[in-house]
């Protein structure tokens, strides 16, 4: 008795920018030393502007206040209110 074979080509999957991706942690990606100084550069442009440095400020003051109000809750001087 013959085997029924199927020859349909698979399909390459295409990139859609509409979807959302994710991908094992262990993967790793490679770019090329133009890439990596277009990277880098752009990303420190962003970050030395006034904008991005008060942002980075406000962040790093949410997180002193945060690490304050885990310490009072922890010692009991903040409590949870209950409704």
């Amino acid at each position: 008795m013959a085997e029924i074979i199927d020859f349909q080509e698979t399909k390459t999957p295409k990139f859609d920018p509409n979807k959302k991706y994710t991908w094992n942690q262990d993967e790793l990606f490679t770019i090329t030393g133009g890439e990596f100084g277009l990277l880098l550069n752009s990303l420190r442009a962003v970050v030395s502007t006034k904008e991005a440095q008060t942002i980075i400020l406000a962040s790093k003051a949410a997180e002193l206040i945060e690490e304050v109000l885990i310490q009072s809750v922890e010692k009991g001087i903040v409590k949870e209110i209950t409704e």
